[in-house]
């Protein structure tokens, strides 16, 4: 199938062909002539999968006909609700993008950022809101966003913004739009408090699903290293310096991890840039424009990267501490691999987290090849470290030489 075939305008096709792009992927195919026939939908699909291209194409050709008012009588018609700003600034990409040859026009708006910019760009007047939770409700309060013309509301990566606590705002921003707005819900899993705020707004959804149940992202060479955690930096600089090439995305547990091994790899004359969550709005944004530059190749991320970022031609993942959720394992490792391009992921395991590896095995329903040929091995039958606090020698309730020989009494 070509996407002349899914019944969009010149326009739009024309910012398709302008892209590159040359035929719908499975979520497009799917997707595209449901939301054009004004359908609720319920999408399940990975990341990688082109899902963001499935919601906005529709949209864009479904506003078209309409997008000929003046700018200040423009009115947000469809607003897509995002969990992270990475992954707001990444979908207003896509939309502006694709609607380049018409007049629609979209913005974007995010929390830890000064608010009156936004409200300058709202009060000009937009088509399409892309929006973070906390953000667009702070607007709204504010009488700065008017959703009264919504036609097409988004819920996008609906499973992360349950897991990051927004049920209640997403609850809230439903209940805004008029009653009578289409609403698509994208998530790349589907767990049960998903399919119960779906089934809670949406009326008659259509179900897409192209995600292979407890499948990894195509296309992904997966190795897993036994090392233990005190020898997992030597093992990285090891890799990179005979292994690993190009574009690196490293993943971390913690924002002090982040930050350590950011230094070592500095150190050791890597261009590295990093994103958690102690940087400021610009800092995160700065360093992963340095990464799409290519000013640095390599870049270090607690999991607020792992979904959403679409970073093209990523050459490897590395799972520097394993995930204890399995399902972040694979929303890791989804960021290669992409678009039919061959990727690679890297996991370093230490004892105590070998039981993480179970559970990933389990979901992904396949075992991760174990690659033993390095400096740093770990006999995969060790045991995690246990730390036992040494306690006092005295008995319980009894007070030690030293307390009762400084101990002044009354008698």
């Amino acid at each position: 199938m070509q996407f002349k075939d899914l019944q969009l305008n010149k326009h739009i096709l024309k910012a398709i062909s302008a892209k590159g792009y040359e035929t719908p992927t499975a979520v497009q195919t799917q997707t595209i002539p449901l939301v054009l026939a004004k359908k609720d939908i319920i999408a399940s699909a990975q990341t990688g999968t082109g899902k963001t291209a499935a919601f906005a194409l529709p949209i864009l050709q479904l506003l078209f006909d309409k997008q000929d008012a003046s700018k200040k009588g423009k009115k947000i018609r469809a607003l897509v609700v995002s969990p992270t700003r990475e992954l707001a600034l990444q979908i207003e990409e896509n939309f502006t993008d694709y609607s380049k040859f018409t007049n629609l026009r979209s913005t974007v708006i995010f929390g830890g950022t000064s608010i009156e910019p936004q409200k300058d760009i709202l009060k000009k007047g937009v088509d399409i809101l892309i929006a973070t939770p906390g953000r667009l409700l702070d607007l709204h309060k504010q009488d700065c966003i008017n959703l009264d013309y919504i036609e097409m509301l988004v819920l996008d990566e609906a499973d992360l913004m349950l897991d990051m606590g927004f049920i209640d705002d997403v609850k809230k921003i439903e209940r805004i739009c008029p009653k009578s707005k289409q609403i698509l819900l994208f998530s790349a899993t589907m767990p049960q408090k998903v399919v119960e705020l779906a089934n809670s707004i949406l009326n008659n959804p259509e179900t897409v699903n192209v995600t292979p149940k407890q499948s990894t992202a195509q296309g992904v060479n997966q190795k897993l290293y036994y090392v233990g955690k005190n020898k997992k930096m030597e093992l990285c600089l090891h890799l990179l310096r005979n292994t690993i090439k190009g574009d690196i995305l490293i993943f971390r547990r913690t924002k002090f991890g982040v930050e350590k091994l950011e230094n070592m790899l500095k150190k050791n004359g890597y261009n590295v840039d990093s994103i958690h969550g102690d940087k400021t709005q610009k800092g995160r944004e700065d360093a992963l424009n340095s990464f799409k530059d290519k000013k640095v190749n390599i870049l270090i991320a607690t999991d607020v990267a792992s979904r959403g970022i679409d970073i093209s031609n990523l050459d490897a993942v590395i799972n520097f501490d394993i995930p204890n959720v399995p399902e972040t394992y694979v929303h890791r490792i989804g960021r290669t691999g992409r678009a039919g391009n061959i990727g690679a992921s890297f996991s370093f395991c230490a004892a105590d987290e070998k039981t993480y590896i179970k559970t990933i095995e389990e979901l992904i329903n396949d075992t991760i090849p174990v690659e033993t040929e390095h400096p740093y091995p770990l006999d995969p039958k060790a045991k995690p470290e246990v730390y036992i606090k040494k306690g006092s020698s005295n008995k319980k309730n009894r007070k030690s030489a030293g307390s009762k020989k400084n101990k002044k009494r009354w008698y």
